[in-house]
């Protein structure tokens, strides 16, 4: 490994718990949490270029401090090692020497190894912040828990009170409809909250001539996307994007924020001690009945359906695949609902956090059981989709790579993930573009073959 300059340095060994995984990639620079009004610049980088690693490899982070461009010398940052968040830690501090201080460490279990960069301008200064993380042989995460027995059997009943409930759908023609594109608002009916999103259609689309595409949202409380819907119409496809709640389309801001503070306040967290009760159950629901729709159309092509989304956006995607054996691909953006069990051994939970993250003492028993069956762990095992791209941001806090990568390994299909080494939780330009020409790609070839 190539010295990184002579600086101040720290060593660091994590050794706990062997759960799963092999080599991949890991690692980001930079990343500023607070405002930098001295010009300064705060960066985290690892000493490969992808950040990949294999089990007991030394890892050196460099940790560098500038101000308007011009490295800063004899001041002190401090640093947090960490297993992608939780404990054990290793903590440290030096005073920078050429603008830089070094950090070292090492994982002896597949994972991701974070380091947390700090500095004070005062002690009175808000702290400036920078994430670098690493991934540890990285494709050998394996799920914190198996598979419920009933799983199938679960999901199996749920979907049998759906179907109980007629599909009536009520389309209203939407003023966004063009000369080769109908838009609709679309409601269809479900069990408790309707789907509630826009239908876009090519017109004249002959009978079994088009792929579907289904657009899912993202956490938060907001009206379908209509431009989500026409994007992907215009390309050819029957498309939909729905809200995630089943609530109405296109009313003033005043009317989600009303519903954010109130109603719908905390809904990530309502039901968890039972599953019959998980506020995701219904939202998975309306994804089957959304699909239920979308394979109604006549101009469907009875084999091509890609579900499509981030964050929880990619929670939906491969709950619909793992649920619904209609849909053929998945694309799923930094997905949450990766390995919510982490905690059962020594790991980082991700969003919506239905456990605590360690060091969190005794889980509540009846939520680590609960929530199993909205993990995309299971989701993944079980999944009917025939190919997915998943995207990773390395630095990410909000779904952490250990889980998404645990959810990712579990995929049995053809898959492709993009590795955001640079990035937390958020789409940036080159993961978007990644997902959407995996998605484009589908429906281009659904589109020249022209066949059921």
């Amino acid at each position: 490994m190539p010295e990184l300059s002579p600086v101040p340095e720290v060593g660091y060994s994590l050794a706990c718990m062997k759960p799963l995984l092999a080599l991949i990639p890991a690692l980001f620079s930079l990343s500023a949490f607070a405002a930098e009004p001295a010009g300064f610049q705060l960066s985290v980088t690892v000493d490969r270029p992808n950040a990949l690693y294999a089990i007991g490899e030394t890892i050196d982070y460099t940790i560098s401090l500038s101000q308007d461009g011009k490295p800063v010398d004899a001041v002190e940052v401090s640093w947090t090692l960490s297993k992608d968040g939780v404990p054990p830690n290793e903590n440290g501090s030096a005073k920078l020497v050429g603008g830089k201080a070094k950090a070292r460490g090492t994982l002896t279990e597949p994972g991701f190894l974070l380091c947390r960069a700090s500095f004070r301008e005062t002690p009175q200064s808000a702290p400036i912040t920078a994430l670098g993380g690493a991934g540890i042989a990285a494709l050998e995460i394996k799920p914190s828990l198996p598979v419920p027995d009933d799983f199938e059997a679960f999901w199996t009943a749920q979907k049998q009170k759906l179907a109980a409930v007629p599909a009536k759908a009520t389309l209203t023609p939407d003023p966004a409809s063009t000369e080769t594109l109908e838009v609709f608002d679309a409601q269809v009916e479900c069990l408790g909250a309707p789907v509630s999103g826009y239908f876009a259609r090519p017109k004249g689309a002959a009978a079994k001539s088009r792929p579907a595409i289904l657009t899912v949202h993202g956490a938060g409380v907001v009206s379908g996307n209509r431009s989500g819907a026409m994007r992907w119409g215009n390309e050819g496809a029957l498309a939909m994007d729905i809200n995630a709640h089943g609530i109405p389309n296109g009313k003033p801001a005043e009317f989600y924020k009303a519903l954010a503070e109130g109603e719908l306040k905390d809904y990530r967290s309502r039901g968890i001690s039972d599953r019959e009760t998980n506020y995701f159950l219904g939202m998975f629901l309306r994804l089957v009945r959304a699909i239920d729709f979308l394979t109604a159309q006549p101009e469907w092509n009875g084999r091509d359906l890609i579900v499509y989304g981030s964050s929880q956006g990619g929670f939906q995607a491969f709950a619909a695949a793992g649920i619904d054996e209609r849909v053929s691909a998945i694309c799923a953006g930094v997905p949450a609902g990766s390995d919510h069990t982490g905690v059962a051994v020594g790991r980082v939970n991700g969003w919506p956090k239905f456990i605590p993250s360690l060091p969190v003492t005794v889980p509540d028993p009846k939520v680590l059981e609960s929530v199993r069956y909205f993990d995309n762990v299971n989701f993944a095992a079980r999944t009917h989709a025939k190919e997915a791209i998943v995207t990773v941001g390395f630095i990410d806090t909000t779904c952490p790579p250990t889980g998404v990568y645990a959810a990712y390994n579990a995929l049995p299909i053809r898959k492709e993930i993009f590795n955001d080494v640079k990035a937390g939780h958020t789409n940036t330009p080159e993961a978007s573009r990644a997902m959407s020409e995996f998605a484009r790609r589908i429906i281009l070839d659904a589109l020249a073959a022209k066949k059921p």
